[in-house]
């Protein structure tokens, strides 16, 4: 179209031309150039060509007149417009619209100004030039998209709650430099993060296609891109954080499910972070209960495992008591059928079931137990799963034969703890107290429990861990009538007479068999009856007293109007008040404490359970149970060692003499862990997996028990003996027993007191020259068994007196003690002074008969030797044969040695 309007132009110009030639007249330069009043223009940005419409031409009437006729230039006027006009055909008029530099859509997008034509004048020097009228010119920059989308945020987070579809979580934004709409629109977003529970519309929402939880997964990171209008993508992804929030429920935050206590540190805080959500609840009060599981650990928690003696030396207890179910032993047999509980960390659990059951040797039960009297025991008992209740006879003592009277027992009877008890007619002549029944939740579930009865008769106290109970029923009846059947005391079971009938054709029809009946289901440990005394409150609180237990940190420090309450073995605390924060406060300060120096390692579960009350009439909220664990971590192994010297060499007259021969002169215990590099669960019941190399650290701690056995034939007690003063055990929570096979010092004390007692043990021997040379092995436990020191053996040989000075050839021939003497300065590493005084006399004994020798040797020289038969004894007595073994102890004092016979010291 535009060179359709050029060639009319130029046909137009050439008619005008012609036109002018027909005239005779000719002017010079009589028009102006002529052009549009107005164009529209179009560049591309980053091009220079401007498309005008209509296109830029210029007419002159004067045409072709030249010079006049002709367009020598086009003139933009305007505000520093980027354009320029150029001529491109003078004579035609046509032009064109250039930009001088690169146009910028994105700075400008439309330009407007001011074009005239300018004609070439009268002649060369363009004088008297005309220019044409003003055209405006309209210039349009078209856009090229050459910017891509940008997200408004360099990362977006959002955080929704678990369980619901949202419409729309989040919206993202990007946005593009470019000028024209088709370009700097963003037209399209994209998830590329494959799998994902979510999606994006064109406008950026961003919503989830299914229900997110929590506990599935807790957060997601979703990369989005955008796209223009003209499809050009992103350069940079954005990441979107959503976080997964959980359904706001009531309930305790903050607290973790494990908690390692290291033995050792004291009380360590249970729940220091934790804190109650009530998502928005107003609260009038809360209570909370904290209880501490540990019925696994032991006898129901991590008590002291030491022997039943032991434990009532160590909490005061009077002394003379019984203990019916003692460690089975050559002298305590009696309970060596029964079935022990193995799995306990030294303790001596006995389990019934139904079959076992004990007779208590004659000479071990108790014959008088007068009007005051204690029977204890531990017992975990649970519901009889027969059809038929029967009575679960715990201790019983009945007639051995014929009238089956039962004269004192203690039994179960439909989850009841019955004490009988039937006075002789000779203490009592009327109707009196018999039966004393309770009725207690702990009898029968299934739990560890200390029962201590009391008699002061009439009256019968219980005590069931340590807490006082009244019988709920007491029956009474008459003494039993006296009479010469003997008794037997019995546990497990109770011993009766059983009448068999026969058949008629026997004679007497009828026959009496005892035998156990009413046999008790469950566990005992540590029966003990103690006659003439009972105990008091403080030992039965100590005898049952658990080492682990619940702690508050700082009592003082609690909020005020907080209220809490503990059991008597601490194992529940519940804790009560009005403002949660101050509740809050004061959970974070429970504590668990373990004061054994080596507690029982393994898991104590903890149960939290709260109820709360709130404002008004308003459904409360309610607030689920937690549950955690303590767990107790392995405690360093100690190894306990025994040190001293292990071979003794003394005359007879040491062990005939009234002080005896002191064993254990020089005995050392010690007791060391192994810090670092230590075997992770050494313990002493596996020997075979040793210590590490690691640092050595001494420790303190007590033992329980130290044995010194009798090793080969035992002491015979006409002749030999181990004694022991009891005023060495004065002061010290320490006895003794003593046998034929040897000594038993028992107790919790130190280290150093067992040791001070132990170097007090003597041996006695009236007769030694009967008595061949004797063993010892001295063994020290610590916690009834569960660390056990070295094994111990001292050696003792006997000087006798005859030997030593029967003959003098027996002292020029080399001596066996002779030669024992050195041997001994270098084993024993402190000799004693008998040793050294032995060692002197010996010496003293060996030069005088080298100097007797000697001189009869120059004798026989000064005789001339007169004949060969004499040449032949100064031969026999050639010092030559001489074979003197000296105690290099002698050669730092021989000075001054004094002869003195053999044996003496």
């Amino acid at each position: 179209m535009n060179m359709q309007r050029i060639s009319e132009v130029v046909l137009l110009v050439a008619g005008f031309a012609l036109g002018l030639c027909a005239c005779h007249t000719v002017k010079v330069n009589k028009h102006k150039p002529w052009i549009e009043t107005s164009y529209h223009g179009v560049i591309t940005e980053n091009m220079d060509i401007v498309q005008l419409d209509p296109p830029l031409v210029a007419l002159d009437k004067d045409a072709p007149v030249p010079y006049a006729g002709e367009i020598c230039a086009f003139k933009i006027h305007g505000l520093e417009a980027p354009f320029e006009a150029v001529v491109l055909n003078g004579t035609s008029g046509e032009g064109q619209l250039r930009a001088r530099g690169l146009v910028d859509c994105e700075l400008q997008k439309e330009y407007t100004f001011i074009i005239q034509a300018h004609d070439c004048g009268a002649g060369p020097g363009g004088t008297g030039g005309k220019k044409s009228h003003k055209a405006v010119v309209h210039i349009q920059v078209n856009d090229v998209n050459e910017f891509s989308p940008v997200f408004r945020e360099a990362q977006y987070h959002v955080a929704v709650t678990e369980g619901k579809i949202y419409d729309n979580i989040l919206q993202v934004e990007a946005t593009d430099q470019d000028c024209s709409p088709q370009y700097s629109q963003i037209c399209n977003y994209q998830i590329t993060t494959s799998n994902t529970p979510f999606a994006i519309d064109r406008n950026g929402n961003i919503r989830n296609t299914e229900k997110l939880s929590f506990d599935k997964q807790q957060q997601y990171e979703v990369l989005v891109t955008a796209f223009d209008c003209g499809q050009k993508r992103s350069t940079e992804s954005v990441a979107v954080h959503i976080y997964v929030k959980p359904v706001c429920k009531p309930g305790w935050q903050g607290w973790d499910k494990r908690v390692d206590y290291e033995p050792g540190t004291g009380s360590k805080q249970l729940f220091p972070k934790m804190n109650l959500e009530t998502c928005g609840g107003l609260l009038s009060s809360v209570r909370t209960t904290v209880e501490l599981q540990t019925s696994h650990i032991g006898k129901g928690c991590d008590r002291e495992t030491y022997s039943e003696k032991s434990l009532q030396k160590l909490c005061g207890a009077s002394s003379g008591s019984t203990d019916l179910l003692p460690a089975p032993s050559a002298s305590t047999n009696w309970t060596a059928s029964l079935v022990t509980d193995s799995e306990r960390d030294s303790d001596l659990i006995f389990r019934f079931d139904g079959r076992q059951a004990a007779k208590i040797p004659d000479q071990v039960v108790p014959q008088n137990l007068t009007d005051q009297f204690t029977i204890a025991t531990w017992m975990k008992h649970g519901p009889n799963p027969g059809l038929r209740a029967e009575k679960e006879t715990l201790l019983c003592n009945s007639d051995k034969t014929e009238m089956n009277r039962h004269h004192y027992s203690l039994y179960v009877h439909n989850c009841r703890l019955v004490f009988l008890l039937r006075r002789d007619f000779i203490q009592v002549d009327t109707f009196r107290p018999a039966e004393f029944h309770w009725k207690l939740d702990q009898i029968c579930d299934k739990e560890w429990h200390y029962y201590v009865i009391n008699v002061e008769f009439p009256v019968v106290t219980l005590y069931v861990d340590g807490v006082t109970y009244d019988p709920y029923l007491v029956t009474d009846d008459w003494p039993i009538h006296p009479s010469q059947i003997d008794v037997q005391l019995t546990v497990g079971a109770c011993w009766q007479v059983i009448i068999l009938e026969l058949s008629p054709l026997c004679v007497g029809g009828e026959v009496m068999k005892p035998r156990f009946t009413q046999y008790f289901r469950g566990s005992l440990s540590g029966l003990t009856i103690r006659p003439g005394k009972i105990e008091s409150q403080k030992v039965i609180s100590c005898l049952q007293a658990c080492k682990e237990g619940l702690d508050i940190n700082s009592l003082e420090s609690l909020g005020k109007g907080i209220k809490f309450h503990f059991n008597p073995a601490q194992s529940i605390l519940v804790m009560e008040g009005k403002d949660l924060e101050n509740m809050n406060a004061a959970l974070r300060k429970v504590s668990y404490i373990n004061s054994r120096q080596f507690p029982t390692p393994g898991i104590r579960r903890l149960h939290i359970s709260t109820s709360v009350e709130c404002f008004g009439e308003d459904t409360c909220i309610s607030i689920p149970d937690i549950d955690a664990v303590v767990m107790v971590l392995q405690p360093s192994e100690p190894r306990i060692t025994i040190a001293g010297v292990d071979r003794l060499t003394r005359p007879a007259a040491d062990l005939r003499g009234p002080a005896g021969l002191n064993l254990f002169q020089d005995l050392h215990i010690i007791s060391t862990v192994t810090k670092g590099d230590t075997a992770s669960h050494h313990t002493a019941h596996s020997p075979s997996v040793g210590f590490l190399p690691g640092v050595q650290e001494e420790i303190i701690h007590n033992l329980d028990y130290c044995d010194i056995l009798v090793l080969g034939e035992e002491l015979r007690p006409e002749q030999e003996s181990l004694q022991l003063q009891r005023s060495t055990l004065l002061g010290k929570h320490l006895d003794a027993t003593n046998s034929t096979s040897g000594m038993s010092i028992y107790g919790v004390d130190s280290m150093s007191n067992y040791e001070q007692v132990i170097r007090q043990v003597h041996y006695h021997n009236w007769h030694p020259a009967q008595t061949p040379d004797r063993k010892f092995r001295l063994t020290c436990s610590e916690l009834n068994g569960r660390y056990t020191s070295n094994e111990f053996t001292l050696e003792i040989s006997v000087l006798h007196k005859s030997e030593a000075g029967e003959h003098v050839n027996h002292m020029v021939a080399p001596s066996q003690y002779m030669q024992v003497v050195p041997h001994l300065a270098m084993v024993h590493r402190v000799p004693s002074a008998a040793t050294v005084v032995i060692v002197i006399c010996i010496a003293a004994l060996v030069v005088v008969v080298v100097l007797g020798i000697y001189r009869i040797h120059l004798t026989h020289q000064q005789e001339g030797r007169s004949s060969d038969t004499t040449k032949e004894r100064e031969l026999d007595w050639d010092d030559s044969a001489l074979n003197i073994t000296v105690n290099p102890m002698e050669v730092r004092g021989r000075g001054g040695l004094k002869t003195k016979p053999w044996g003496g010291e």
